[in-house]
């Protein structure tokens, strides 16, 4: 919301060379956590980008306005040591913003410690485009339902929630999924070969998944419990150790789904598939947003603050 105290640039009516040269003024004599709003008859995107070039990451964007006759946009100083957040940091606070990555195609789980502009340019993506839809996302999340508070939870409760929640809803799915890729691929096959590929993947999720539970509910989150009750692991590998090892195994699960995703083209089921290819992309496409969860709150949120929480023991 506009206040009294932002300056408002109205760009029509400047002199074409001193365009850019005013806002930049106006952004450097700005004070830390201050704005101007820019008004404009067309969008003034390329402001954005020299302004990131010749200032750096220093400020934020937010579009008011987009047209079609006036773009209002607000420019504020960030307040120094605070910068961007990650991904993963986004994700964590508020899940239902995983969701806008999603739609991007944006890593917040293994990727999560990229922030939204290293992300963007690492897809060609705009970056200006993503964050106005998270900002959208912000002022619609008064008519959306709250999601669960993972980030408050206590280390012990989130572990145990993990488990009983995403652990054994692989458990029960995989193999469902699985019979379904070997009963499609059987008749289906001839005419779509990469569902023998997919079939492929999925076993060796299969395998891999299996093993890594296990590690995590034998070795990992018990680890972590000990480190909450305040228990003694002096002689014990640390937990860095431990988390880079499941940290690794969450990005070799996470290029299986992409691949099953794109062999699969976003699971869309071709004209001649039967019921059993829609339920087969329908369970996968499912699998894979759990799991985008599940290694979301394991890298994000569990072993982050349980790798804070050992550094704190120890000293």
């Amino acid at each position: 919301m506009e206040t009294l105290e932002d300056i408002v640039i109205n760009v029509p009516e400047i002199e074409p060379r001193e365009k850019h040269p005013t806002i930049f003024r106006g952004f450097d004599g700005l004070a830390e956590g201050s704005s101007l709003i820019i008004l404009n008859d067309h969008d003034p995107r390329p402001v954005y980008y020299q302004l990131l070039g010749e200032r750096g990451n220093v400020f934020t964007w937010e579009y008011l306005e987009q047209g079609p006759i006036w773009w209002k946009v607000r420019i504020t100083k960030r307040i120094t040591g605070k910068g961007d957040e990650t991904l993963g940091e986004i994700a964590a606070k508020d899940l239902r913003k995983a969701e806008i990555f999603k739609k991007y195609g944006l890593d917040f789980c293994c990727g999560g410690k990229k922030t939204i502009k290293e992300a963007c340019a690492e897809k060609g993506l705009d970056v200006t485009e993503v964050e106005n839809a998270l900002q959208e996302a912000d002022k619609a999340q008064a008519t959306v339902l709250r999601p669960l508070p993972y980030n408050d939870w206590g280390l012990d409760f989130l572990a145990d929630y993990i488990v009983n929640m995403h652990h054994s809803y692989v458990k029960k799915y995989l193999p469902e999924i699985q019979g379904y890729a070997t009963k499609v691929a059987s008749v289906h096959g001839s005419q779509h070969e990469e569902l023998f590929e997919i079939k492929q993947l999925v076993d060796v999720l299969s395998e891999e998944l299996a093993d890594h539970l296990l590690k995590e509910e034998t070795i990992v989150f018990p680890f972590i419990k000990k480190l909450v009750n305040a228990d003694s692991v002096h002689g014990a590998p640390t937990l860095r150790s431990i988390t880079e090892k499941t940290e690794s195994e969450h990005i070799n699960v996470g290029h299986i789904l992409s691949e099953i995703r794109r062999l699969s083209n976003n699971f869309a089921v071709p004209a001649d598939g039967c019921a059993s290819y829609n339920q087969l992309y329908k369970l996968l496409e499912e699998f894979e947003a759990d799991l985008l969860t599940h290694i979301h709150l394991e890298n994000n949120i569990l072993f982050k603050k349980a790798l804070i929480l050992e550094k704190k023991l120890s000293q």
